[in-house]
């Protein structure tokens, strides 16, 4: 890839799949280098492959499809250029989408209802005088915080507009409005459901059309602890919108809830989530697994027991976006070394692998009864198709082929896999890219990239960071070291209070071992690294001068500081590195800190970090910059204005290519490429 090649990273969302299984809708997206905006549309895909993908809409940012239960009408996101997430339906025919709502903040996924008359979404509602578009953000009166989670990276401040349930109305007849009714005389079509003071996360309707099932910290204690609730919200008009707790954190439940889905029958409430222990916040490599929470015959669903574990704890870790309901279960996807497999787990707890091998599905759809599910994966080659899964036999096929017009470029590389063992004897995983030896002479100049969590992963997906550096005559080295996830708890539970220990040996034998390849140049070799990639990057330049230089992005550098400056410091250095006030505790956290030892570093570094980000602040990078600079060390410092933490993943499309252009700069300048 190149920096422009970005424009080709066509990336399909969760899929909707019609009630006969006849035709899936997906959205498709990519980053929009003319506009600064990602764009993308719905597209219509036949599930036999008897005919091509067809475009569905042409709105500048059209997303979160679902299609109605008589599979006549697709309800969507539509975002205007510059403009927030409205909710729309149109025909799955095609023809004009009618909007439904207009939310002030924007509207969130929604969810038909099982007869198809309404739609549940989610949508912030602020504060009166808050978020008043045009409004002066500076005049509005100051923010009154008692609790330690108030803000979140990416979404600003939370307390101030709370995510709430609405319940919207459709239309039978589509082509009798046009808009949003206005006027006092409008009819109030859009009926806010909850009025709660923590937000509404998830919702799924129950069989019977009035309760919904969603996820909440309504607990007493939910501002000093990372659980969260299952919930019952009644829908019915004049009801009073109340949380009522299915899984009750108040009563002991020790989970934190990620996503629900009701049986087919009503009779039990599936769950994605993780056990938080006795102290509700041992989230250290806490395995998210599926629950089965069984639920009275009642017109009122309530539970009557314990939710069930299914899948194993210490070996099973799922992805909470990859979940749909069969006749028989539950299909889920499966993090494993470096994929994200889908499997379908069954009520007796039996289970079998749909889609495997080079894998890493991100969202699945399914209707109950029907013998096809449909399911997003991306793999080496393609940044997400659509494939579709036989229930009946396990069989799949891909229906998309969306990623064609990148790989025809010639510039998109094969990853070969590593393995090896570290000094103590553990496993190491990971991937080695080359460039192509046919424009680039070797040995290569080489890079170690390590990942950010620490607890995810580095999957075989398409990666433009990797595919990036490879076009430009660099080999890349990544993999997975202790920490990670995909490999089980106890391999992410490693650097439990031993940050910069068992992974730091487990990221050098990987790079070692690339390093036996002839190919390669071991004696020319950068490193770099995001979160706690940056973590991990900045660590090794304190411990060796082996690397030619680095670059240490968004990093999580100082515990001692990110305690009271990042949006998750009040948790997360204190659970992975320690905590206590005496002096022994205190040196154990300077044990793992990399500003603790700044003063040992020689390495050539550029600081990469954004002025918006609240996950690791941007002084953890502002102060690695300047105690290198001051100490003579060759330091240089690149700042994104309005970026967050995802600014890779995420961030403007002409910031992530700027940015890759500083990076190849950086590394032209620190290890030069020879052409062949």
């Amino acid at each position: 890839m190149i920096p422009s090649d970005l424009s080709l990273l066509h990336a399909p969302g969760t899929p909707a799949l019609s009630l006969d299984g006849a035709f899936a809708v997906v959205s498709r997206t990519a980053p929009d280098l003319d506009s600064d905006e990602y764009t993308g549309h719905l597209w219509r895909v036949a599930t036999d492959g008897s005919a091509p993908p067809v475009r569905l809409t042409r709105g500048h940012r059209d997303t979160d499809p679902q299609v109605s239960p008589d599979g006549t009408r697709v309800a969507f996101l539509r975002a205007e250029p510059q403009g927030r997430p409205q909710l729309f339906v149109v025909e799955t025919t095609g023809g004009e989408p009618v909007r439904l709502t207009d939310a002030p903040l924007g509207a969130g996924p929604a969810r038909w209802s099982p007869d198809g008359t309404a739609l549940a979404f989610l949508a912030r509602v602020p504060e009166e005088g808050r978020y008043v578009a045009g409004g002066d953000s500076a005049a509005e009166r100051p923010r009154h915080i008692t609790e330690l989670p108030y803000r979140h990276d990416g979404v600003g401040f939370t307390r101030d507009k709370r995510r709430q349930l609405f319940v919207v109305e459709v239309p039978a007849d589509l082509t009798s409005r046009d808009a949003v009714p206005t006027g006092e005389d409008a009819a109030p079509t859009v009926r806010q459901v909850t009025d709660a003071p923590t937000d509404v996360e998830q919702l799924a309707w129950f069989p019977g059309g009035r309760y919904v099932a969603a996820v909440a910290a309504r607990h007493a204690a939910k501002d000093a602890d990372l659980r969260g609730d299952a919930v019952l919200v009644d829908t019915a008009p004049g009801s009073d919108g109340a949380l009522v707790p299915l899984t009750d954190a108040d009563a002991g439940s020790t989970l934190a809830v990620a996503a629900v889905l009701p049986a087919t029958d009503g009779s039990a409430l599936w769950l994605l989530a993780q056990d938080m222990g006795p102290s509700g916040r041992d989230f250290v490599a806490a395995q998210t697994g599926l629950f089965r929470l069984p639920l009275t015959d009642g017109a009122t669903p309530a539970a009557t027991g314990a939710p069930e574990r299914l899948t194993d704890v210490e070996a099973v870790d799922l992805d909470p976006g990859t979940f749909a309901v069969t006749a028989d279960g539950v299909l889920v996807g499966v993090l494993h070394r470096g994929t994200v497999l889908l499997r379908e787990v069954r009520a007796d707890a039996s289970t079998r692998d749909l889609l495997a091998g080079d894998v890493v599905a991100h969202g699945v759809a399914a209707v109950p009864g029907v013998p096809v599910a449909v399911v997003t994966a991306a793999g080496p080659q393609t940044s997400g198709d659509v494939h579709a899964v036989d229930l009946a036999t396990g069989g799949a096929r891909v229906l998309t082929d969306w990623s064609a017009p990148l790989r025809a470029t010639g510039r998109v590389r094969t990853p070969r896999e590593v393995t090896t063992t570290a000094p103590d004897g553990y496993p190491v995983h990971g991937w080695l890219v080359t460039p192509d030896p046919e424009r680039f002479a070797g040995p290569h100049p080489t890079i170690l990239m390590i990942h950010g969590g620490p607890y995810a992963q580095y999957t075989v997906g398409l990666f433009d960071e990797v595919q990036t550096l490879a076009e430009q005559g660099y080999a890349v080295v990544y993999g997975n070291p202790r920490g990670a996830a995909g490999y089980g708890s106890a391999h992410g539970s490693a650097i439990r209070h031993g940050f910069g220990t068992v992974d730091t040996d487990d990221v050098l034998a990987l790079l070692d071992a690339a390093l036996t390849d002839p190919a390669l140049d071991a004696e020319r070799v950068g490193v770099m690294g995001g979160s706690y990639g940056g973590y991990l990057t900045a660590w090794l330049t304190t411990r060796t001068d082996r690397f030619r230089a680095a670059i240490v992005e968004r990093g999580f550098l100082d515990p001692v500081s990110f305690v009271g400056s990042s949006d998750i410091g009040w948790f997360f250095g204190l659970e992975y590195l320690g905590d206590g006030d005496d002096d022994a505790a205190r040196a154990a956290v300077a044990a793992q800190s990399p500003m603790a030892h700044v003063h040992r570093v020689t390495t050539p570094t550029l600081v990469i970090h954004s002025e918006q980000d609240w996950r690791c602040p941007v002084e953890q990078g502002q102060r690695w910059f300047v105690e290198l600079k001051r100490r003579g060390v060759p330091a240089e410092l690149l700042l994104f204005p309005g970026e967050g933490h995802e600014l890779t993943r995420s961030g403007r499309p002409q910031h992530r290519l700027v940015r890759f252009e500083h990076v190849l700069e950086w590394w032209q300048r620190a290890l030069p490429v020879t052409p062949a």
